[in-house]
């Protein structure tokens, strides 16, 4: 069936809103909201226009990030309600790794063919508010080409408050001791209400949004990310998107958007019955709209929508190729984050399984850099179907969150 046999299938709103879509017109907050409401075939027909306007911006090609992951500590002074990774600096398995364990993990992960070490962590109480400027500078100094991609915005608050230095110079101290670029995460959705219940005492949007924008102005460029499916509306998701896309107007600064699906499996505010209404995290179908409407809104000022195959899986995530995604995200390594919420997919991907999945679903791989350039593409099977070192690594070397959380070397009372 054609596109246009298609649209005359399908309800005459979607149809209108995606043919405007297709001539490259933006979308207003009424349309997107319609589009989040959609059901049955007007779902089908919202992936091929989204799969459309990635091939117009990306052709064949599908993207991932050869990366670990080294979150430092899991005590925090916040306790989010969807954050299964924290702990009380009181509990026996809060742990903090040292800088020079730190530094380790990201030589080993060099050595290994990573280009990017990302590092997030908790809020640990009465933090040297300079510990991640030293992180920057330690990791630079023994390897001076890794991309480091470090510190949500909620760490930039923290850090700039107990250093009692103001943001915008603390961001400049970042930068000059190595940041590459910051995550956006500590988003989650950009509507008090909801942060309110999900998340009191996190940081405010309008801090989110400085922290963010101030960045940008650096030079300093950001991912850009929404957690979803748990007690948030079609009309929250939309104001959150809107939020992302002014700002991209303004300062072109997001390298990325990534939607991050809820796991409840572990989370305080799921297993505790905290929030009435709260659901298990979104279903497919919000999943597939997720993703598909994300690249139909942010047609004209974002390019690259990366999927969470942490929080999907490797086989929804292939899917989500023919839906507008572009990028397939990093290895990872050492995720604990959403493993510690209950994520069943594993703490690593292994680089050439990565390519399997994009060819599979009838993409090109290419390795690429933090800031989107391409390093290297597979266009050819065997050049796909060749192991490289990393692909040959025991992951069990890298070890794992639940066996860190019991290590005493690392025991934060200890540290203490």
């Amino acid at each position: 069936m054609s596109i246009e046999k298609l649209f005359r299938s399908i309800d005459p709103v979607v149809s209108s809103t995606l043919n405007k879509v297709l001539d490259n017109k933006e979308i207003t907050r009424e349309e997107t909201i319609q589009l989040f409401e959609s059901t049955g075939s007007n779902i089908s027909a919202i992936s091929i226009v989204a799969d459309e306007l990635r091939r117009r911006k990306k052709g064949e090609i599908v993207t991932y990030i050869i990366n670990r992951n080294i979150n430092f500590t899991n005590v925090c002074i916040k306790q989010c309600g969807f954050c299964a990774f924290s702990r009380d600096f009181r509990m026996e398995e809060g742990y903090l790794l040292p800088i020079e364990e730190v530094v380790r993990r990201a030589k080993e992960a060099w050595k290994l063919g990573a280009t990017e070490v990302c590092i997030q962590a908790g809020l640990p109480p009465n933090m040297d508010g300079f510990l991640y400027v030293d992180i920057c500078k330690a990791i630079k100094k023994e390897i001076p080409d890794i991309h480091i991609h470090a510190f949500s915005p909620e760490e930039i608050l923290y850090g700039s408050t107990r250093s009692n230095t103001p943001i915008r110079d603390y961001l400049k101290m970042l930068k000059e001791a190595g940041l590459g670029s910051l995550p956006g995460t500590s988003a989650e959705i950009l509507v008090k209400e909801i942060r309110n219940k999900i998340s009191p005492g996190r940081i405010k949007v309008e801090d989110w949004i400085y922290i963010i924008s101030t960045a940008h102005s650096l030079g300093i460029p950001t991912t850009s990310t929404i957690m979803y499916g748990h007690i948030e509306t079609y009309k929250d998701i939309t104001t959150h998107l809107e939020i992302i896309r002014n700002i991209q107007k303004k300062t072109k600064g997001f390298t990325e958007f990534v939607p991050l699906s809820f796991v409840h499996n572990e989370a305080p505010m799921s297993s505790h019955h905290l929030i009435e209404g709260l659901r298990n995290g979104a279903d497919g179908m919000e999943i597939m709209k997720m993703h598909s409407i994300s690249r139909i809104f942010f047609n004209n000022v974002l390019d690259n929508l990366q999927v969470s195959w942490v929080k999907e899986g490797p086989k929804l995530s292939q899917v989500l190729l023919n839906a507008g995604v572009n990028d397939f995200g990093g290895c990872l390594i050492n995720e604990s984050i959403s493993t510690a919420a209950g994520s069943q997919f594993g703490q690593f991907m292994r680089p050439i399984d990565m390519r399997k999945l994009i060819r599979s679903s009838g993409k090109i791989p290419a390795q690429r850099t933090s800031k989107y350039d391409i390093i290297k593409k597979f266009e050819s099977p065997e050049e796909n179907d060749k192991e490289s070192i990393l692909d040959r690594t025991d992951p069990e070397t890298f070890g794992s969150y639940n066996k860190l959380i019991k290590l005493h070397e690392y025991r934060y009372n200890r540290k203490r």
